[in-house]
């Protein structure tokens, strides 16, 4: 049996379609996935994200063991709530997960980790720990909802009390606060503003449901994939795995070189790849013919197979197939043909960007 979110019976009561994911029964739309999507990019939408993991690092050696874990560097972390995007590695410097990371104190971190990457993250987290005085804990009884779009904080912040309010008033992005019962993150994985909330499981849906009486519409799986396609954001185990380094996957400004002394999991295959060059990058595609590009088609030039399409779709924001591609790191052609079918279309070659903040980048 798959596993279900705190939120499940809301969905049910939603009649939204539900769907394995992860393995996990979430909801892919409760009715047309297109207006899900213009709802977060023209004024609120809400994903249940309960599917996440949530993972408390503490102990007295967590920073350290989070330096080393990690890619990018807590250390740069000095405010309580701040968050860092960092990417998981093994030591051929591969992603096993991409993650964000609090800092609460220098003995407490809070991480979320992806759903369909909990066992082999946790089983990676309590490995390296064993070299760290730390202690790896899986939370299993939050919620979590992501509130996104224009007029997500307003609507958001529109039920919560005034003490609430208050602490989360001047929250600035990447950086999550307390307030009550409620851990209320400036993030997001959709190219708009908003937040991603922890709430205890018990009131998840109460939370749900006052959020809808506030205007917020309940979106699925499909909303939440052209959202972040749109915005140029890697989904794990399409754009990024571990056969894949971060300087694959534009995740390179993800990767703290500085200080030389820190060493990090994968640290020394990153470094050989960086100085040799990485094989292959990831590019932005928009389709010029009709057709919608997927992932796993053929990136062709000069009748030479240069690449292949890691996702793609339609997008409900441009009226454009969009797409990402990982190819050949020499490619430096503004156009190409993608293999879609039994025909070769034209795409011209952009930043892997398509969308922010309601506006077309294309």
């Amino acid at each position: 049996m798959a596993n279900k979110t705190p939120l499940y019976q809301a969905h049910v009561d939603a009649n939204a379609r539900i769907v394995d994911f992860g393995g996990w029964d979430m909801p892919l739309n409760y009715g047309s996935q297109i207006d899900e999507h213009h709802a977060v990019r023209q004024d609120a939408g809400m994903f249940d994200v309960s599917h996440m993991t949530v993972v408390e690092v503490t102990g007295g050696e967590a920073k350290a063991y989070m330096r080393y874990l990690l890619a990018n560097d807590v250390d740069k972390l000095k405010e309580p709530g701040k968050a860092l995007y960092s990417g998981m590695l093994n030591e051929k410097g591969g992603v096993i997960d991409d993650l964000i990371v609090y800092y609460l104190t220098d003995t407490h971190y809070r991480t979320v980790v992806n759903a369909s990457t909990r066992d082999k993250d946790l089983a990676w987290m309590e490995n390296v720990a064993q070299q760290f005085d730390v202690a790896i804990e899986e939370r299993v009884d939050v919620a979590m909802v992501a509130v996104q779009g224009p007029n997500a904080i307003d609507k958001a912040q529109s039920i919560m009390s005034d003490a609430q309010k208050t602490v989360v008033a001047d929250l600035k992005p990447f950086v999550a606060a307390q307030a009550g019962d409620l851990f209320v993150a400036r993030t997001g994985y959709t190219g708009e503003d908003g937040y991603e909330i922890i709430v205890p499981d018990s009131q998840g849906i109460e939370f749900w449901n006052q959020l809808v009486e506030a205007g917020v519409k309940p979106c699925g799986l499909a909303a939440r994939d052209t959202l972040r396609l749109e915005a140029g954001m890697n989904l794990y185990g399409h754009d990024m795995d571990e056969t894949v380094s971060p300087l694959e996957a534009n995740m390179g400004w993800t990767i703290a070189w500085q200080p030389e002394e820190r060493d990090f999991v994968g640290r020394k295959a990153l470094a050989e790849q960086k100085a040799q060059g990485a094989p292959r990058k990831l590019i932005g595609l928009v389709l010029e013919d009709k057709g919608i590009m997927r992932e796993g088609q053929e990136v062709v030039v000069n009748d030479e197979v240069v690449g292949v399409v890691t996702s793609g779709t339609m997008s409900p924001t441009t009226g454009k197939s969009i797409a990402m591609a990982r190819v050949n790191r020499d490619l430096n052609e503004e156009q190409v043909l993608v293999q879609v079918r039994k025909k070769q279309l034209a795409a011209k070659v952009v930043k892997p960007s398509f969308v922010r903040q309601g506006k077309s980048l294309i």
